[in-house]
Order: C-alpha cells, then sequence, then structure tokens
C-alpha cells in the first residue's frame, strides 16, 4: 500500500515583499493591458499583427524597471498565447481580454 505525504507551507511576507509584489502585479496587469491595446489600435490601421515587447515601454515609463524583467517577460508570453489560440480557432476562444484589478 502506498501512502501519500502533503506538506503545507504558509508564508509571511514582510511589508517591503508585500510592496515589492503589488508593484510587480501592477506593472505585469499594466504591460499586459498596454500591450493589448496597441497590439488592437496597429491592427484597426493596418491590418497586421504587431510583436511588440516590454523593453519598447521601458523608456517611456522609467518605472517598469523596478519589476523583475521575466515577470513582463511572461505577461508578453500570456498575451501571446492569447492572441494565438484567438487566431487558431476563435469560436472557442474570445478576444483577448484587458486585465482588472479584480
Amino acid at each position: 500500500m502506498i501512502v501519500n505525504k502533503a506538506y503545507r507551507y504558509r508564508i509571511y511576507p514582510t511589508t517591503e515583499q508585500k510592496m515589492i509584489f503589488a508593484k510587480t502585479f501592477g506593472c505585469v496587469r499594466f504591460i499586459y493591458n498596454k500591450m493589448l491595446s496597441d497590439r488592437i489600435d496597429y491592427y484597426k490601421e493596418t491590418g497586421q499583427k504587431l510583436n511588440n515587447t516590454p523593453a519598447q515601454y521601458k523608456e517611456e515609463f522609467p518605472w517598469l524597471k523596478e519589476v523583475d524583467s521575466l515577470a513582463l517577460a511572461n505577461a508578453q508570453m500570456n498575451l501571446n498565447k492569447a492572441y494565438n489560440n484567438f487566431w487558431k480557432d476563435s469560436q472557442h476562444f474570445g478576444k483577448p481580454r484587458f486585465k482588472s484589478k479584480k
């Protein structure tokens, strides 16, 4: 008989860590929404797909440099996956939606 064990962990971040998490989540949501709106606008103007990266926005918004770049890159990957799913099978996958705080 095989017995499975599980361990539960709970972390209690400090106030500084909570601020870092909040900044990171806010920046990820912002970059996702900004890239999505730019892609929609570009498609309406030209009828072509836009391949933008988070690095393009760091000059315009310097506070994006404060958070981890991999978190922003994951937001880009999530947006690319949402767009690819939409273009492949739009019946099952709707248009990518903007992310809200809730």
